[in-house]
């Protein structure tokens, strides 16, 4: 059981585990899991760790989407985001890359989450491992990860 998923079960949430096999030649987890679970990828989101002003933060995506970073920054009420880098995004989250939930990380970061989930009734994100995703409504993953709405996404 992950860190995110003893993080749901703690908070009492509904939520769904769905596996697929991951295959580690792919580069793409957020498409590969849509594609495998048969998932729209306008309702499966990554998780990205990102530097705003030099500070660690979280944005959650469409995989769909890219991340938009001057966007970020405006949310943040920053200048300037970046994206951090492996090494740093492992460290900060206890997770690998591929495989970052926001939720059950080893640092409460700000987190941010595109606008686009406050549409859908159900979304997805990694359950803190290859090949593991979370069914949950928007509305928790907000409160768990006392996130910030915001539009996020570049199509």
């Amino acid at each position: 059981m992950t860190p995110a998923v003893q993080a749901l079960k703690r908070a009492k949430v509904t939520f769904e585990l769905q596996e697929y096999p991951h295959d580690p030649a792919s580069a793409a987890y957020g498409e590969e899991a849509a594609r495998l679970l048969g998932l729209a990828p306008h309702t499966v989101f990554k998780t990205l760790l990102t530097k705003v002003d030099g500070k660690l933060a979280v944005a959650v995506v469409p995989v769909s989407a890219m991340l938009d970073l001057k966007a970020l920054a405006r949310a943040a009420g920053g200048k300037k985001a970046t994206m951090a880098d492996t090494a740093e995004a492992e460290r900060a989250t206890g997770y690998v890359v591929g495989g970052i939930s926001p939720l059950g990380q080893k640092q409460r970061l700000a987190t941010y989450i595109d606008d686009s989930a406050a549409g859908l009734t159900q979304m997805h994100v990694s359950a803190g491992r290859r090949g593991l995703e979370i069914s949950l409504a928007p509305q928790d993953l907000l409160r768990l990860t006392q996130a910030c709405l915001a539009p996020l996404a570049r199509h």
